[in-house]
């Protein structure tokens, strides 16, 4: 049993497995939570070894958004999906559609977007199918790519965490370490050498790597993640997958400060405090990476940019607020932003029991 959604006792609303065996479709749509609204999350594509890992991610990663959707101030809950396979072999126009009607049939409680695997494009063509979809390009009356403004929300998330460690928020002079510098990661390298900041960078792609080289060229590239994560960092920024800070890094960390873009950067409850034994200031990855869904989730209003970026620089004192209250309640803040985020769920979401006529 515990390997089945019901044993892991996870407390989703809805979880749907899909499958199209003539396009070769594989997929796990999870909805946390819709106690703010429709469950908005993206969709990662993947080639998962085992569906329980597949399973396990896609249970994770859809309760993260219901958190982030919630401390973002949206009206919206928490959902995610994942399709199993390599997208540079098995995604192919028909798979995506398919994928489409399933998303179709679940009525508009879950609306999907771009995620690791998927882009612009793909959103573009599962739109042929249903009409749950964000992120889809400007031509198609889209957001475009959301890692725009993910990007912009973690620089925001980093100056207020600067502020609250250092009495100021700006970057110039400091060193950050960013892991992954791919779609996210290669955005926000420019926010921070704009800002002045010293910047390093590691990838598992040689060309992600170069590609930053070329548009940055002081930027420091190190030879892997263990290098850097051990480096004398004033920022450590994860902007690549899941999973960065578990019981082997955190003893090695070598920064003051851990924000990045990267979802569910915690191995596992406890971490937190591991982090704040050590004295490193954690700024919740749900918390600083929010700019993207505010981005896609204002094409559900006919998108306007500015708009969704004012919304996004929100992010700043958003995320002061979540230190101030962690500070006030000797709590890690990954503690204070979950209690933010369930207070507005269930304060808000208690008003969806109220009879209107």
């Amino acid at each position: 049993m515990t390997d089945g959604v019901f044993g892991r006792e996870s407390g989703h609303e809805q979880v749907v497995f899909c499958q199209d065996q003539a396009t070769g479709l594989k997929a796990i749509i999870a909805i946390y939570s819709t106690a703010l609204g429709p469950a908005l999350g993206g969709t990662r594509f993947y080639p998962y070894s085992r569906e329980s890992d597949a399973l396990d991610d896609v249970l994770a990663l859809s309760k993260g958004m219901a958190y982030k959707n919630a401390l973002a101030g949206l009206d919206l809950g928490g959902g995610k999906a994942v399709i199993i396979g390599d997208p540079a072999t098995t995604k192919t126009e028909a798979l995506l559609r398919a994928y489409g009607r399933f998303v179709q049939s679940l009525g508009g409680r879950y609306y999907t977007a771009c995620d690791v695997g998927t882009y612009v494009a793909d959103m573009d063509v599962i739109a042929r199918e249903t009409r749950f979809v964000t992120g889809r390009s400007r031509d198609d009356g889209g957001a475009g790519d959301s890692s725009v403004l993910t990007a912009f929300g973690v620089f925001q998330g980093m100056r207020a965490a600067a502020e609250f460690r250092w009495g100021s928020a700006d970057l110039a002079g400091r060193h950050v370490g960013v892991s992954g510098v791919g779609k996210v990661g290669h955005i926000l390298v420019g926010h921070l050498v704009d800002a002045g900041a010293r910047v390093s960078v590691t990838d598992v792609s040689q060309a992600a790597v170069e590609r930053v080289k070329a548009a940055h060229p002081a930027v420091e590239v190190v030879e892997d993640n263990a290098t850097l994560l051990r480096m004398p960092l004033d920022v450590f920024a994860p902007c690549a997958l899941g999973g960065a800070l578990n019981d082997t890094t955190v003893p090695e960390l070598g920064a003051e400060i851990v924000c990045g873009a990267a979802n569910n950067q915690l191995a596992h409850p406890g971490i937190e405090k591991s982090l704040e034994d050590r004295g490193v200031l954690y700024a919740p990855d749900y918390l600083v990476n929010a700019g993207g869904v505010i981005q896609v989730s204002d094409e559900l209003h006919g998108f306007d940019f500015e708009r969704a970026k004012r919304k996004a620089a929100g992010i700043f004192e958003t995320t002061k607020a979540v230190f101030e209250l962690a500070k006030a309640e000797g709590v890690p803040p990954a503690t204070a932003a979950d209690r933010l985020a369930e207070r507005r769920m269930s304060e808000v979401g208690r008003l969806r029991s109220i009879l209107t006529v």
